[in-house]
């Protein structure tokens, strides 16, 4: 099962950035972790710091992989754009987070792609990440247009 984890701005920085917020880990660190215990899924890694090169990625691989775990970071809030490319493609989104949105500033309370996903993870640091990976364990997502 082919799944994209998608990570958008400033989450290069995981490890460095607010480790009181976002942990100690960097995702490359992290990313071994995940492979060692789904070893049934292909994970593909991709992270930007631009939001067109999200909106590229979501285009590329949204038709043809199983699903997508996105982080979009502060594009949350902001992206209408994102939004949209999420709405367009019909590979399933898992939308997470490492910290709990709802214990944040009022901004970051509120998901604009939130809507356009089959759910979202918030609040428990890099393990969103294997919570979301085990909601494409578990499921055989089918949305119009998909296919695998």
């Amino acid at each position: 099962m082919k799944i994209l984890l998608l990570n958008g701005p400033n989450l290069n920085l995981l490890g460095r950035r607010e480790p009181g917020i976002y942990g100690t880990r960097s995702f490359e660190e992290y990313l071994p972790e995940l492979r060692e215990g789904f070893p049934n899924f292909e994970l593909e890694y991709f992270q930007s710091n631009h939001e067109g090169e999200l909106i590229d990625k979501l285009h590329e691989v949204g038709f043809s992989y199983h699903g997508i775990v996105l982080n979009a970071g502060g594009y949350t809030h902001t992206s209408v754009a994102l939004a949209d490319a999420v709405a367009a493609i019909g590979a399933p989104v898992v939308e997470v987070h490492l910290s709990n949105l709802h214990a944040r500033e009022d901004f970051r309370q509120k998901s604009l792609l939130g809507r356009n996903c089959v759910g979202s993870i918030s609040g428990f640091k890099l393990d969103s990440y294997k919570l979301a990976l085990h909601y494409f364990d578990g499921q055989r997502p089918k949305r119009v247009g998909f296919k695998v």
